[in-house]
């Protein structure tokens, strides 16, 4: 079968190869990839520059929906037909007190799919049946290929942030991860406010039709100003920060109001000078997010079930697999949304 493999370390070393078919072993399933979504952290790998442990050669891609095409022996309540989704902790060794209290995405021994085990980009994958989740009737393959994005966001937000129906959220970066991230907000009752640049012009558009009370393109006006028009100057109860930008983040913090909830989630550049004296005068409550865990795949499958997220209108570049280098350059020019990659061109 035909897969993109990063076959060795350093920057490049990618290409589709043909690779052996894999099979289900004991307490395993194989997933036929359906539709494969592709993630910043991809390009990442495909760079190097990534500080996730990568074992070369491995089949790229982790974030996909599937059909089950095998169960291992030993596997209960699954079979041939269902259709799936997984989630990319492949493995961990559930003794550390992360895994003990539920936390394994941050547990040091947990090595990723599409990173140290085979992925997705390819047709067909093998995870462990406890990893499985069922996707809802009412949710189609492409939005469920977004499941692991949204899962990510629903650990930031349901587990790291605190979110009141009054509260005012500023999301800044209005990138697939930002308009879902938005939507969850919304989800709680919040006002959500919405900040980009002026090549974001699109995607602003679209959070506004996704549900942004306000968007701010801060090219055209300073963000300060919306801020302290709608709040007297108090500044925004919570920022979810999915830049990952220098100016985003400081940006941010400048506008975040006394004892407001702050948590990274968009990953920038390695060191980011920030400003510090927000934390002392205004004293945040801040913190990062990694990844997500098992709570928070089943509240991404939710809010999709229920519409509460929508993702469709996210995932507006889709090619084949074969066509993954110019999927890779216009991802990383920005000139799309979210791009989902088809390794069976029939269901293209």
């Amino acid at each position: 079968m035909r897969a993109l493999v990063k076959y060795a370390p350093e920057p490049g070393n990618m290409e589709i190869r043909e690779v052996e078919e894999p099979k289900a072993g004991p307490g395993q399933i194989k997933i036929k990839v359906v539709a494969a979504g592709i993630c910043g952290s991809d390009l990442h790998i495909y760079d190097s520059d990534i500080a996730i442990p990568v074992r070369p050669p491995v089949v790229t891609g982790h974030e996909f929906s599937g059909v089950i095409a095998e169960v291992g022996e030993g596997v209960e309540g699954w079979k041939v037909g269902d259709r799936v989704v997984s989630e990319t902790a492949y493995s961990f060794c559930g003794k550390c007190e992360a895994c003990r209290e539920g936390y394994y995405n941050l547990c040091s021994e947990r090595k990723t799919l599409g990173y140290w085990y085979n992925g997705i980009f390819t047709n067909y994958t093998v995870v462990p049946a406890e990893r499985v989740h069922a996707i809802p009737e009412t949710v189609d393959d492409i939005s469920a290929a977004l499941t692991e994005p949204l899962a990510c966001v629903c650990h930031a937000v349901f587990d790291l942030a605190t979110i009141l129906p009054t509260d005012l959220v500023l999301v800044n970066g209005p990138g697939p991860i930002g308009l879902m991230t938005m939507q969850v907000a919304k989800s709680f009752g919040a006002r959500v406010i919405v900040s980009g640049t002026g090549v974001d012009v699109e995607r602003l558009a679209l959070a506004k039709e996704l549900g942004a009370d306000y968007t701010c393109n801060i090219n055209e006006r300073p963000l300060d100003d919306l801020v302290n028009e709608l709040t007297g100057g108090y500044g925004v109860d919570v920022v979810l920060e999915c830049s990952g930008n220098q100016y985003g983040i400081n940006s941010a913090l400048h506008n975040i109001k006394r004892r407001g909830h702050f948590v990274q989630i968009g990953m920038g550049r390695p060191e980011i000078p920030f400003y510090v004296e927000a934390l002392n005068y205004r004293e945040p409550i801040v913190t990062g997010s990694l990844g997500s865990r098992k709570a928070s795949w089943e509240q991404a499958l939710d809010l999709l079930a229920r519409g509460k997220v929508k993702v469709d209108k996210i995932a507006d570049v889709r090619m084949p697999l074969a066509d993954w280098e110019k999927a890779f350059d216009m991802f990383r020019k920005k000139e799309g949304g979210k791009f989902i990659l088809f390794p069976f061109e029939e269901d293209y």
